[in-house]
């Protein structure tokens, strides 16, 4: 898969074109699913998992991109720091809400949740959170792009973008085909750098 070809696919679904959801959909969900998981780690469990929260993320992406919501998502890049983005939020949503529930009793009930969770939309209804507005998710993109900008070269971009995702170091030593202490020597790296950005 090239950049080119994800970019014509946002183009595309930007247009109406539903074909271009799936080649996305196909793309990205299990990058999602990785880091959803990652973020949902510990956290108390209900109906709502990890691949929900990718589901839903991807199905507002495809919404609001439709809806012309995201109009400075010009490639790869963007929409990976706007997938990031999304999906975040919604993990940290549906933490919040498994911890209320459980604080409740399983009574807790939020703005927009069904009546029933036997509906086969319950799981979304939990996690439904707000999607950042163009502006926000302009800001996040531009600091994402910052962070990675700053790294000394492309395999340390490649292992932080990776360790986002959710990815294990021996994941990510497979995915860019080199040892582990390698990846854990730019991990450390990167933290460095990326302090020093902060502490600014």
């Amino acid at each position: 898969m090239s950049s080119g070809s994800v970019t014509a696919w946002i183009d595309q679904l930007c247009a109406g074109d539903r074909d271009a959801a799936q080649h996305l959909w196909e793309c990205y969900f299990q990058r999602l699913v990785a880091m959803a998981r990652k973020k949902l780690r510990g956290a108390p469990r209900g109906m709502a998992d990890e691949e929900d929260v990718a589901l839903s993320a991807l199905d507002s992406f495809f919404r609001g991109a439709e809806q012309g919501r995201f109009p400075r998502i010009h490639d790869r890049n963007d929409l990976w720091r706007l997938l990031f983005v999304i999906t975040k939020r919604k993990a940290i949503d549906l933490v919040n809400h498994e911890k209320a529930q459980k604080r409740g009793n399983g009574q807790a009930c939020h703005e927009g949740s069904v009546a029933s969770e036997s509906t086969s939309t319950a799981p979304f209804d939990k996690i439904a959170g707000r999607e950042p507005t163009p502006e926000e998710a302009a800001q996040v993109a531009e600091k994402l792009r910052a962070l990675l900008d700053v790294l000394e070269n492309d395999r340390q971009r490649a292992v932080a973008v990776a360790k986002m995702e959710g990815c294990t170091n021996e994941e990510i030593s497979k995915r860019i085909n080199c040892a582990v202490p390698t990846v854990e020597r730019d991990l450390r790296r990167i933290r460095k750098i990326w302090g020093k950005e902060t502490d600014q």
